[in-house]
């Protein structure tokens, strides 16, 4: 069953990327890969957020689903590496470093304020029963 869970959600997930790539498309070729740094920071936040939460928010299956099926397809590290291959062969040695740069503090930052986020409301949910 679980196939069919991470399979139904990845197919969300690729769409949704899909979609963002036609939204960002028009931009010229040389231009700032927005439309992935955006996807990855996203997942990246919401990943984060959806471990934070394990098991008190979610059931298993349904953390499976999203963390694997949705966010799985929906980011994508290749995406990002064959950009930055682009931008060099570009000679844009500048954007391609940032690119890099932006995408691992961005996703790290997202990712930790994710974390942070979904520690805040169970440590409220603790305070809150303590009264």
């Amino acid at each position: 069953m679980n196939y069919w869970i991470v399979g139904i959600a990845g197919m969300a997930g690729a769409l949704l990327r899909h979609y963002t790539s036609l939204f960002f498309e028009p931009l010229p070729a040389d231009s700032f890969p927005v439309g992935t740094l955006l996807v990855n920071y996203i997942g990246s936040f919401i990943l984060s957020w959806l471990n934070g939460k394990a098991g008190t928010l979610i059931t298993p299956r349904l953390q499976l689903a999203i963390g694997t099926g949705l966010i799985g397809s929906f980011t994508t590290f290749s995406t990002f590496s064959i950009e930055t291959i682009q931008l060099w062969e570009q000679d844009l040695w500048g954007k391609a470093v940032l690119y890099v740069l932006f995408s691992i503090w961005g996703g790290w930052l997202l990712a930790s304020a994710g974390w942070k986020v979904s520690q805040l409301s169970d440590r409220d949910k603790r305070e809150g029963e303590k009264r």
